[in-house]
């Protein structure tokens, strides 16, 4: 009887992957199933969140959470499925030739590499944000609007998503032609110069992300001139922080979440502010306020007359600060360098490791590449399946180090003078996002790049008492 150690070595390649995929997949589930634990059994506000977290919010934030992990489940049980299949019926070989059929069709045979490459991976993409798209619209016009968040309507969204598959194609395309043909050149060093090229263009895209991409879809304008931008540029000159411009992004055309963060190199540093962060900008705040009727008026109840869409959102300008104060400890503790510097070397190791692997005929034909062993799929083939096992540790670990940071931060504004209001900020932004504050330790440990709110606001100085 023949078991799987006699299977010849693509075979026992093939299964491996299927079976560490699946693993990791029940994993994440059986860790989703225990805070959907959580969701259901905690119905009350614990006593220690008695005095930041009121019933109604509370009980809004669970139900939004155990939404949004029942919807994580079963897009996940179906990605996970389908990528199955995929493996299973030969997608990725089958899918291979009819780009290799496509670019047949201009005159360019099989020894065009490059060409059919980018033709597979634009089908790739396509398929992907085809069979994406559905999930996607769920998410955002049945979860987020159920609770309050999604401002979009279903149209904008759309052309959203065109624009967005339009933008990646213009970046992907050149630059993988531009690493397929540096593979092909590079000789035994290739994979030097392939890591030297994509630092390159990570260096590049950072920079121009926010004054050239992100504009294309959201409207950014400069802050106005204020006690808010005197206080901003303030406190980054007291911390050497080269500061040049600061932006409000329209994000509440979106969603009612908020955000802030900085970007740019060296002497020209940018900082970015969501109107839905400050509640003096935020329209939501405008659209939400309900009207000062008095009661003896009209006959309409109570309950009519003020129908806000949501309370008062978003910080005042001291928390604004306070949340910037964290941000800005990133920059001056070397965060932000040492994830770079990270990410740096996890990608010089990827790529040193792919030069020793990607001559193994036995990893293609495990993927159903018997007569051809294509850059782009060998590329495919050994950073998203072979390195899987290495990827999720590596996940662990970032997860662990951004937890570490994030309370250093806390830290680092505290240490300015900032710690009551970013510990009012931190209870806001919560309420703000309907942030579940209870978690099973499991969950946090592997999921939770920043810690929990209770840890974070036991490290500000213990809960306040108003």
């Amino acid at each position: 009887m023949e078991t799987i150690l006699d299977l010849p070595i693509e075979n026992k390649i093939f299964y491996a992957v299927l079976v560490f995929s699946w693993t990791v997949y029940l994993w994440e589930a059986y860790l989703a199933y225990r805070q959907r634990r959580i969701y259901r059994s905690t119905m009350h506000v614990p006593q220690e969140l008695g005095k930041i977290m009121d019933t109604d919010t509370f009980e809004k934030s669970r139900l939004y959470q155990l939404d949004k992990s029942n919807f994580i489940f079963w897009s996940g049980l179906y990605s996970e499925t389908e990528g199955t299949l995929i493996l299973l019926l030969g997608g990725i070989p089958f899918l291979w030739k009819v780009a290799g059929t496509v670019t047949a069709r201009f005159g360019l045979g099989p020894e065009y590499e490059i060409f059919q490459s980018l033709s597979f991976l634009m089908l790739a993409t396509l398929f992907s944000a085809f069979t994406g798209l559905p999930w996607s619209i769920y998410n955002t016009f049945v979860i987020e609007e159920k609770h309050g968040f999604n401002q979009q309507t279903l149209g904008f969204f759309l052309k959203d998503a065109v624009k967005k598959f339009i933008v990646t194609q213009c970046i992907l395309l050149p630059v993988t032609s531009l690493l397929l043909y540096i593979i092909k050149i590079g000789g035994d060093f290739f994979f030097i110069y392939a890591w030297l090229f994509t630092l390159g263009v990570s260096l590049v895209l950072v920079t121009i992300y926010a004054d050239y991409i992100a504009p294309l879809f959201d409207k950014f304008t400069p802050l106005p001139e204020g006690e808010l931008k005197e206080e901003i540029e303030s406190m980054s000159k007291s911390i050497s922080f080269p500061l040049t411009k600061v932006y409000v992004v329209e994000g509440s055309k979106r969603s009612s979440h908020s955000n802030a963060y900085f970007y740019g190199f060296f002497k020209n540093k940018r900082i970015v502010l969501f109107d839905t962060l400050m509640e003096d900008y935020s329209p939501l705040n405008k659209d939400g306020e309900p009207e000062t009727v008095p009661a003896e008026e009209t006959d309409t109840p109570t309950e009519a007359k003020a129908k806000p869409k949501n309370k008062k959102q978003g910080c005042n300008n001291p928390e604004v600060l306070a949340v910037l104060g964290h941000e800005l400890g990133h920059w001056k503790l070397g965060h932000t360098v040492k994830n770079i510097v990270i990410s740096q070397m996890n990608s010089f190791l990827c790529f040193f490791l792919f030069a020793v692997l990607i001559g193994r005929k036995e990893l293609f034909m495990a993927f159903g590449f018997y007569d051809s062993q294509p850059t782009l799929i060998g590329l495919m083939i050994i950073f998203q399946f072979i390195f899987s096992p290495y990827n999720e540790v590596l996940s662990f670990c970032l997860t662990v180090l951004s937890r570490r940071f994030e309370f250093q931060a806390d830290a680092f504004a505290r240490g300015m003078g900032r710690a009551s209001e970013l510990y009012s900020a931190l209870i806001k932004l919560n309420k703000d996002n309907l942030g579940f504050p209870v978690a099973d330790w499991l969950f946090s440990m592997w999921h939770y790049s920043h810690p929990p709110l209770l840890e974070r606001l036991r490290a500000l100085g213990g809960t306040k008492q108003d």
